[in-house]
Order: structure tokens, then C-alpha cells, then sequence
């Protein structure tokens, strides 16, 4: 398992010798040490991790405390046009380009945009999206999904997904979670130890 400040990466290996899925979970604020909250005008923050992500298999997993955008995800992926109006935390966004001018940029800010045109209902949320200059998605929280004003900061930057817009489609909503309570947590590790056991017995 991997630490930094945002982000913790947890391995889990299945009986299968090939069977593994990663978890990457965002258990920190993201604004943490900065003025950007309390900064007029949207910012958006950088210095993202990079990160490898399988959609067969990996999960990106937030901490619903302190992202504040409920407790279960709620997903849409698709074409700006097409996204839902509300009752959506998670957006893949397939939309590449918002101007028909592939010579100009499309980052985060302009992929926000985007979302705040079609999603009327406030709340902050998560969207994943394809950089045009770095070739490659990224995963955004924003503080409100509505609103092109709302603050970003870059969470993970997908770099084994460079050059794959055409992967977006294929991202559902099985590659996103929010992290249960410690409660619970207790409660899928005494099952998977059961699991284990189990496996064990029928094997001897």
C-alpha cells in the first residue's frame, strides 16, 4: 500500500494469480494548505499524482467527509449534450472538445464548463475527462458540479490511458465508490478472512 498526502493506494490480490484490482482512494482535503476556498474566482489546483488505472479491474475511492458529495455514487458517462440535469455526483465526460477548434486547448476548466451548462443542481462531484494537451484523462473534483465557476483540483492524472480518448465510454460506475465506514469496513475484511478460510479447507 502507497501513501501521499491525497491519495492511498491499496493492491488486492485475488485467489486467481492474475486476479488483482487497485484501489486508489482520496482520504485527504484537497484544498489542504492553500487559500483557494476563500480565493474570488475559480482556481484550479495541479500537482496530481500519476497514476496507472485498469477500467477492467481499478476503483478510484473518495472519502464522502470531506468531499462532501454524499455517500454513494451516482454516475453518468457521456457526450456533454446527453449528461442528466441532477442526481449525479460521478461524470465520465466524452466530450473532447468544447469549440470545434482541435488547435486550442481543452483542460479541466474548459471540461467543467461543459458539465455546469448541463447539470442545474448544485453539489460537488467528481468528473474524469481528456486533456487535449497532455494527451490523457484526468480525474477532477470540483466544489460544484453546477457551477463554471467552481474551484477544481486535479486529482490523479491517468498517464497508461495516453492517446485513448476512446476509452472513456468504457469507464462505468464499478471504477468509482466512496469509502465505506469504519463499521463496515470491519465487516467486508471478517467476511473476506471467512472467504479465505474457506478456500484454504476446500483446498486440503
Amino acid at each position: 500500500m502507497l501513501r501521499s498526502p491525497l491519495l492511498v493506494v491499496t493492491v488486492l490480490l485475488g485467489f486467481s494469480a492474475s486476479a488483482e484490482a487497485v484501489t486508489f482512494s482520496f482520504v485527504t482535503d484537497p484544498f489542504a494548505g492553500t487559500a483557494v476556498l476563500t480565493t474570488p474566482g475559480r482556481q484550479v489546483v495541479g500537482g496530481e499524482p500519476f497514476v496507472s488505472f485498469s477500467i477492467a479491474s481499478d476503483v478510484f475511492a473518495f472519502e464522502p467527509t470531506i468531499f462532501g458529495a454524499g455517500d454513494q455514487i451516482l454516475f453518468a458517462n457521456g457526450v456533454a449534450a446527453n449528461l442528466p440535469t441532477g442526481g449525479v455526483n460521478v461524470v465520465v465526460l466524452q466530450t473532447t472538445d468544447d469549440d470545434a477548434n482541435p488547435a486550442t486547448p481543452f483542460a479541466a476548466g474548459n471540461a467543467a464548463n461543459l458539465i455546469a451548462a448541463q447539470i442545474t443542481s448544485p453539489g460537488p462531484g467528481f468528473f474524469v475527462y481528456f486533456n487535449s494537451g497532455l494527451d490523457l484523462p484526468r480525474l477532477v473534483y470540483s466544489t460544484d458540479l453546477s457551477d463554471s465557476t467552481a474551484d477544481l483540483k486535479i486529482l490523479a492524472r491517468i498517464t497508461n490511458l495516453a492517446g485513448q480518448s476512446d476509452a472513456l465510454p468504457t469507464f462505468t460506475a464499478a471504477n468509482f465508490a466512496m469509502i465505506p465506514e469504519p463499521s463496515t469496513l470491519l465487516l467486508v475484511a471478517a467476511f473476506g478472512a471467512l472467504g479465505a478460510a474457506r478456500q484454504r479447507l476446500r483446498r486440503r
